[in-house]
This record gives structure tokens, C-alpha cells and sequence, in this order.
């Protein structure tokens, strides 16, 4: 199993797009659809998680997520991993790569937003915050010192 960093020149930024737009969880259409109009812009990036070359997970480190007028930057946002994958900590591992990545940008925090409960603490967030999200879903607002 591998985790690999990408950006819009990376050769599989398009299998990514096409895989995050066919999974199962609604957010990956907006994923896909932000990687398609080129809307990753400087130190924003895509992490897959792939076995044998086929993705089976995918997160973004991201300016911005889906909470506006809030002072947090950067994100890791649009976790998934694929339900036949699930239980093997991926997304922790995606997750520990984002990290290690913003720390290498120069960001001392990474923040995530979720509805989830007891899920992000394990991998050492806490929640700080809560806020509507665009859609009107009130989201807690987690933070990780890097």
C-alpha cells in the first residue's frame, strides 16, 4: 500500500478525479469537481491511498474548507477511504502524511471539519470550534499542533 502526494501536474491526478466523482460518499463529486476546474492552487494537494496501483482512499490538504469566516488554516479535508478497505487505519495513515507534509510547508496547526464524534481524536485532534457549514449542518471544528 502506498500514499502519494499530488498535484495537478501528477500523472494520476485525473484517475484520482474520476475515482473521488464514482465513490460512494457525496463529497467526492466536490473534490472531483475542484480538481477538474484546476482549483488547487500553490501548496494544495491531493493524498491518495493506492494498492497495486488502485486508489482505495483519498484526502486533500486545503486553504479552505467548508466553513466560512473562520480564522483556521490549513485543512485536511474530504476524508474517504473505500468501504471494502475500511478498518485497516488508512485514513490515519493519509492523514500522518498531510501532517508531515503542512509541517514541511512551515504550519505549526492543521485543522478538519466533521460531524463525526470520537473519530479524529485518535489521531490527535481536538475540537475547538463549531459552525454551520454552507449546506446549514452545524460542524465541529478540530485542530492538531503539527
Amino acid at each position: 500500500m502506498q500514499i502519494k502526494l499530488l498535484t495537478r501536474e501528477s500523472p494520476q491526478w485525473q484517475a484520482a478525479a474520476s475515482y473521488a466523482a464514482a465513490c460512494s460518499w457525496h463529497g467526492g463529486n466536490f473534490l472531483a469537481e475542484d480538481m477538474r476546474q484546476g482549483k488547487f492552487h500553490h501548496w494544495e494537494r491531493v493524498i491518495v491511498a493506492q494498492v497495486e496501483e488502485q486508489i482505495i482512499g483519498f484526502c486533500a490538504v486545503l486553504q479552505k474548507d467548508c466553513i466560512d469566516h473562520v480564522p483556521y488554516t490549513p485543512y485536511i479535508g474530504y476524508v474517504f477511504v473505500d468501504e471494502k478497505a475500511r478498518g485497516h487505519y488508512l485514513s490515519g495513515q493519509m492523514i500522518a502524511v498531510a501532517c508531515q507534509y503542512l509541517k514541511q510547508c512551515g504550519f505549526h496547526k492543521v485543522y478538519l471539519v466533521s460531524h463525526h464524534e470520537n473519530l479524529y481524536e485518535k489521531y490527535g485532534f481536538s475540537v475547538i470550534d463549531e459552525k454551520p457549514a454552507y449546506w446549514g449542518d452545524m460542524q465541529k471544528i478540530y485542530e492538531k499542533t503539527l
